[in-house]
């Protein structure tokens, strides 16, 4: 049995290693979460120097926020869409890059750098591209889809959206996606070679189920960089034209920051946590199930 002097030799010996990483996450992370978890429960304005308190008005605010709600149901429709092309391109990458072509190494560095790039830097650049590039080469080729900015309508501007999101993550999803190749057994891949198994079929029975473990992990990045979006969503459409491309962040900042209602804006942003924590737990727990099940 440890006595108590051992016992605080060794609390006062963890907390030396710990207690300054402890308290930097303490400053930053819980102490942040508690006090917006407080200004819920307030009418804050961001300004003045006090506040009352209104208990759960805006909780029943935000639930009878359709504009919320709106932005809420548009952010889950871009995420399975961009979620699914993501992964799916990612993975399509990772096989065929990983097949022994010549300059492999060259085409995953290059699929890889655009999610170096900032979402700030990246949406000014795609924003040249559609409203200028794209629409000079339409307009001269006579490509009607291209010879309007795809920003200024609000059906194709949503799809802007997305198509910059894959570009910008199909690159780091697949760099994880080839770590998970290159664990699948050469042994196993050989003897369904030398026993006439198709690449397809081998491709089907035998490297998807060896691969879910990279999936959990892909869908799972995926999911949260796809329900956070901001940056990429204020350079390239700004919510824009007419909050047609507003997604549920951008829609929590302008109602905390520009419209000066912390409160709401704070009870807001606590359901959009507790929603997309209840999300990604739910997709965590499946996928494990069938990781297990493979």
């Amino acid at each position: 049995m440890i006595s108590e002097k051992g016992l605080w030799s060794r609390i006062r010996l963890r907390l030396l290693f710990t207690g300054p990483t402890l308290f930097a996450f303490a400053t930053v992370m819980i102490v942040p979460f508690l006090y917006g978890i407080y200004l819920t429960f307030t009418n804050w304005d961001g300004i003045s120097t006090t506040s009352t308190m209104v208990g759960f008005e805006n909780y029943a605010y935000v639930w009878k926020d359709a504009v919320f709600w709106k932005s809420f149901y548009l952010t889950l429709k871009y995420v399975f869409i961009s979620v699914a092309l993501v992964n799916v391109a990612a993975f399509l990458l990772a096989y065929f890059l990983s097949s022994g072509m010549k300059g492999q190494s060259f085409f995953r560095a290059g699929f890889f750098i655009p999610n170096l790039v900032g979402g700030i830097v990246l949406g000014f650049v795609w924003q040249f591209i559609f409203s200028n590039v794209l629409v000079s080469i339409g307009q001269k080729a006579g490509i009607s889809i291209f010879g309007t900015s795809w920003l200024a309508d609000p059906d194709k501007a949503f799809f802007a959206l997305i198509i910059v999101t894959v570009w910008q993550y199909a690159g780091y999803m697949m760099v994880i996606y080839v770590a998970g190749l290159m664990n699948v057994p050469k042994d196993i891949m050989e003897a369904a070679s030398i026993d006439g198994a198709t690449a397809f079929r081998k491709l089907r029975t035998m490297i998807l189920p060896l691969m879910v473990p990279s999936f959990i992990v892909c869908v799972f990045l995926s999911l949260q960089r796809t329900f956070m979006v901001y940056d990429l969503n204020l350079t390239l459409t700004k919510g824009g034209p007419f909050k047609s491309t507003e997604m549920v962040s951008m829609h929590v900042y302008e109602k905390a920051f520009l419209s000066r209602d912390y409160g709401v804006g704070q009870a807001e942003a606590l359901v959009l946590f507790l929603l997309v924590a209840g999300i990604t737990l739910l997709q965590v727990y499946f996928s494990k199930k069938l990781e297990v099940e493979a």
